[in-house]
């Protein structure tokens, strides 16, 4: 009888030393994933004074095989009665711009506050080249419609341009007329290379950050649907890799 409780006692203590180990116990499983077209928020999601964001699913702005969402507008063609989107095409799953006639093509839908990003560049045997991110287009379609250029002209990209007096505080210092040149030396690639745009407009602050580096900002924007545009603006430039995330606080 005695050997048969201190057997016990003995098999109770060891059910108690092996609970105690470590990774003997259940361990806890992480969190399931965010649920796409959930509202998320990620450990990136930050203004450049670490205010943080939330933000909604993002949008595939060009889907690599078409023009879907966009619609064009080219003055020199539709006087001609021709297809203005015939300055754009698709070519294994980039969107190049030819630069000629002068125009844009933009967004079907309006948005107000996002982070975008996409890839750039040019092609080295034709050159340097021009040509720009439109933000918050409103109003009638001309050259060049009122809203604030994120620029893409060759060694500037990271320079804001006002168009059509759209409501903004600049850098009054960076400033002269109508653009307000970038805060640091230009960190393009050399031509030929992607460069990536990281555009994000919230309420009324705008930053841009060219290859990871924030170049440029802007407060006071006046808050406003609009269309996104990209411009033909005479040189042959390529795209790719838009992607547009909404925020929604």
């Amino acid at each position: 009888m005695k050997t048969l409780i201190l057997l016990s006692c003995t098999l109770a203590s060891l059910c108690v030393f092996a609970g105690a180990m470590p990774g003997s116990q259940d361990t806890p499983k992480p969190a399931a994933p965010p649920t796409a077209g959930k509202v998320i928020g990620s450990s990136n999601n930050f203004m450049s004074d670490g205010k943080p964001f939330m933000v909604g699913a993002t949008v595939q702005l060009f889907d690599g095989k078409s023009m879907k969402g966009w619609k064009a507008f080219v003055p020199d063609l539709i006087k001609e009665s021709k297809d203005p989107m015939a300055v754009w095409s698709v070519r294994e799953g980039v969107l190049v711009c030819s630069g000629r006639p002068i125009g844009y093509i933009e967004t079907e839908a309006l948005y107000t506050n996002f982070v975008i990003e996409l890839d750039w560049r040019f092609d080295p045997s034709k050159g340097e080249g021009n040509s720009g991110v439109l933000l918050r287009v409103t109003g009638e379609n001309t050259v060049w419609p009122r809203s604030l250029e994120a620029q893409l002209h060759s060694r500037n990209a990271g320079d804001i341009w006002n168009i059509g007096d759209f409501p903004a505080t600049l850098a009054k210092e960076r400033t002269d007329g109508r653009r307000t040149t970038k805060a640091k030396d230009c960190n393009e690639k050399p031509l030929g290379e992607w460069n990536h745009y990281r555009i994000v407009f919230n309420k009324g602050a705008l930053e841009l950050w060219v290859n990871g580096e924030l170049q440029n900002t802007a407060t006071n924007c006046e808050v406003v649907p609009g269309r996104l545009a990209l411009q033909s603006e005479g040189a042959h430039i390529e795209f790719r890799s838009i992607v547009l995330t909404p925020i929604v606080d």
